[in-house]
């Protein structure tokens, strides 16, 4: 049986849904319904319990769920043993979409222009309960973590990154007051936000808690799952939004958004870079770290004291990162 059912019954499981788990295995829906048809079939019975809102595993689920992590992590060594016997490197890294679409085309023009040959890459945007979920589970070597509390096992080391500031944002044409705008002003109109887990969602509501106000105090709410959908109805001047200043930088300096900041009203979003080194450190995970911490003009020395996988020489571009950063 290939992998990729059991990987894909794993993913459903772990997200609760048939259309979060395609969206992760960059897959359709159809796709995934099929492949886990196919396991049930196989095992002559039912794995996933389809009563409640959110999909969950049945007792005989659970158990194929607990072996199948056992085969891919197995599996994952493997790879990652052949990878270092012809001189590649396995890379999987993570980052929420904001981050990815606002600083990510960047560190991927000079992370391939200096290691692009020397790995297998694969780059996914997750939400932050994902990304910690993938890094305990040893599946992300490298991550950007937004707005959110960092579990620290001892197999993951963290950096923490600048912050951002993530800020209310409206069209022109709406009249809302800027850079400033009183939190009623704001709550007259409708808010565009994402689903749950999302981390603006996540901000924005500790945000509002910290006033004593909820999401429902808004006029309307729209949860829109696609980033770039919600950024076009707020560009519309359909609504409110809120997403961190540098994803829409651009939209700010050219007068197509206003952004509003409301005094009392947390606008920080704390941002770290973490490396999982349970099975060491590749040479190209390192050079992605140095990429990312360069890119926003932090030092690079202290990846120096993490442990590298076997075989894993001392990153051939230290001394121009150290240039980079003194410079």
């Amino acid at each position: 049986m290939e992998s990729v059912y059991l990987k894909t019954l794993v993913e459903v499981v772990r997200t609760g849904s048939l259309s979060r788990a395609a969206e992760i295995l960059c897959v359709t829906q159809p796709a995934v319904s099929r492949r886990i048809k196919f396991l049930e079939d196989q095992y002559g019975c039912s794995l996933l319990d389809r009563s409640g809102p959110k999909l969950r595993a049945t007792e005989s689920g659970r158990m194929v769920c607990q072996k199948a992590k056992a085969l891919l992590a197995i599996e994952a060594e493997l790879e990652a043993g052949l990878h270092r016997i012809e001189g590649k490197s396995r890379l999987s890294f993570s980052a929420t979409p904001a981050f990815g679409t606002a600083h990510l085309p960047a560190v991927l023009q000079q992370f391939m222009a200096s290691c692009g040959d020397s790995a297998d890459l694969k780059f996914t945007f997750s939400m932050p309960n994902e990304i910690l979920q993938g890094l305990g589970e040893g599946i992300l070597d490298v991550a950007v973590l937004e707005g959110t509390a960092l579990l620290e096992p001892s197999s993951l080391s963290a950096f923490s990154l600048p912050d951002a500031e993530t800020v209310f944002l409206s069209a022109p044409g709406l009249g809302v007051p800027s850079p400033h705008a009183s939190m009623d002003t704001l709550l007259s109109l409708p808010i565009y936000t994402r689903r749950e887990g999302c981390c603006s969602r996540i901000l924005l509501e500790q945000g509002l808690k910290s006033l004593g106000l909820g999401l429902d105090d808004f006029k309307k709410v729209i949860i829109l799952d696609d980033l770039h959908l919600l950024m076009h109805s707020v560009l519309g001047g359909e609504g409110l939004g809120y997403l961190p200043r540098d994803l829409v930088v651009n939209q700010i300096a050219s007068g197509l958004l206003r952004p509003h900041e409301v005094l009392g009203f947390d606008h920080s979003r704390k941002r770290a870079l973490v490396l999982n080194h349970r099975h060491g450190i590749s040479q190209a995970a390192l050079q992605l770290a140095a990429t990312i911490l360069q890119h926003f003009g932090l030092p690079t020395r202290e990846l120096d004291a993490l442990p590298r996988q076997v075989g894993t020489a001392q990153p051939p571009a230290r001394v121009a990162c150290e240039a980079y950063c003194e410079g």
